[in-house]
């Protein structure tokens, strides 16, 4: 796998377009300025974690006895409740209360961005060539550059999109979220039950 190739699978993966819609209904009630301090802090984070991931994440699941399978079911539970509460919003919003009223590390970060799905990918990478970590590590700095830019630039829909059209795409990506989490899950528990059969 080539460089490009592999920032073009990391890319498909991290999904900012499918995210973009998550992304808005949580920035929406802070100031553009602010959107934009706490988008870049959310996304360096998700890189710094998948930047472990595939530089020690499989030794760390070693080390805490922790299987791949796991990382996917936990990540499938968290999506599913966020997906939920995107259908019927509480009142105190998406995800209650937050620290000065703006999401940190989840679910922006982890696991919007830095998902299962991302970290099983940049583990695979690390362990099936290691000699390569940094042709990876560059792979997945592309990868991330281009969902930056992206995600950047959807603030600017704010202007463009009324309250209720974006309660709309919120209602439907909530949907869109219980299929995915739900599939995150039945993946998770194949792995495990394969893994067992096999053993």
């Amino acid at each position: 796998m080539t460089i490009l190739s592999a920032a073009l699978l990391l890319f498909l993966i991290l999904d900012p377009l499918g995210n973009i819609p998550v992304f808005l209904s949580l920035l929406r009630r802070l100031e553009p300025r602010r959107q934009r301090i706490v988008l870049a802090r959310e996304l360096l984070i998700a890189l710094v974690v998948l930047m472990l991931f595939l530089w020690a994440g499989k030794y760390a699941l070693e080390v805490m006895h922790l299987r791949q399978e796991s990382v996917s079911i936990a990540g499938g539970i968290v999506l599913f409740l966020i997906g939920i509460r995107m259908i019927f919003p509480p009142p105190e919003g998406l995800m209650g209360e937050m620290p000065d009223g703006e999401p940190f590390i989840v679910p922006m970060a982890i696991p919007l961005v830095a998902g299962p799905s991302g970290m099983a990918a940049v583990m695979l990478m690390g362990s099936k060539e290691p000699d390569r970590l940094l042709d990876w590590s560059l792979a997945l700095l592309l990868a991330w550059a281009a969902t930056a830019a992206i995600l950047f630039s959807a603030t600017s829909l704010y202007r463009l999109l009324g309250s209720r059209a974006l309660t709309a795409i919120e209602r439907l990506m909530g949907m869109l979220l219980v299929a995915i989490s739900v599939q995150m899950l039945l993946d998770g528990l194949a792995g495990y039950l394969a893994q067992i059969g096999a053993g």
